[in-house]
């Protein structure tokens, strides 16, 4: 099979060896512990005008690409792509890359910050091909790199909603420990719960959370995108149930979500 051939996203993708997910880096982690990259957004690529983030900015040759990120996410692609020409030389030396730093929107988004905004996230690409974003299939070399960035806390955006198999991101772990390790410059905010949801958030997560609403009658599109409409949702199922009404999914109002699934599959309120 040629390295550049589609397959289909393969089982277990984001999951170690001993079970634990990597999870993509939530927009509130991101904002707390390193700052807003820039006051404005649209969808082009734009520049970091933090002044507490620029310094940290760096342009590197990483073997066969060269990179432009935040340095501890420099510092990482570079022990990734070590391991990837000691264990898959055939794929390194066939790597390119279609961007680093470029602060934007999500696309399709007009309030989620993409990762790469932030200069932790990169597009690859193998013999010069982009895998096309949304189709449900994914480049096979992909397949087998994937697990190399997953054990270096990196998230691979095949697991998005709308598959994204180019991309891959410091996971939302590997950023709190770079900013406990005072990697980012200086001590942030301290960093929201981590099981916490909130508005600009993305990934499997969100797609979970919009589902249990929709069994509760939300009715939204389940894409894994916590925009507007999902945080109203949210704030409907607070008043609904006498929780705070703050349009953030937190553990009080996870939890009633989980007892209103267990309820519905079994027709018995947990104990």
């Amino acid at each position: 099979m040629e390295l550049t051939d589609l397959v289909p996203v393969p089982p277990g993708i984001n999951t170690l060896a001993d079970g634990r997910k990597v999870v993509n880096a939530k927009q509130a982690t991101m904002l707390s512990l390193l700052g807003n990259p820039r006051a404005d957004y649209g969808d082009d690529c734009r520049e970091i005008t933090n002044p507490r983030l620029k310094p940290l900015v760096e342009s590197r040759q990483l073997g066969p690409i060269k990179v432009r990120g935040l340095r501890p996410a420099v510092d990482g692609l570079q022990r990734i792509l070590a391991e990837i020409a000691a264990k898959a030389p055939e794929i390194h030396a066939v790597i390119g890359t279609a961007g680093m730093l470029c602060a934007r929107f999500v696309r399709g988004s007009t309030i989620a910050i993409s990762n790469h905004a932030w200069g932790t996230a990169i597009d690859l690409t193998l013999a010069g091909r982009l895998d096309a974003r949304g189709d449900g299939k994914v480049q096979f070399g992909l397949t087998r790199i994937a697990p190399i960035f997953n054990a270096h806390g990196w998230y691979w955006g095949a697991g998005f909603g709308t598959e994204d198999a180019m991309h891959f991101e410091a996971g939302d772990g590997l950023i709190r420990d770079w900013a406990a390790d005072g990697l980012f410059g200086g001590a942030g905010a301290k960093p929201p719960p981590a099981h916490l949801l909130s508005l600009g958030d993305r990934g499997p997560q969100v797609e979970g959370l919009q589902r249990a609403l929709n069994a509760a009658g939300a009715g939204l599109l389940a894409d894994g995108i916590f925009g507007r409409d999902t945080q109203a949702a949210v704030m409907a199922f607070q008043g609904k149930r006498g929780l705070l009404v703050d349009g953030v999914a937190g553990r009080e109002t996870l939890a009633a979500l989980n007892l209103l699934a267990a309820t519905a599959a079994t027709g018995v309120v947990p104990a």
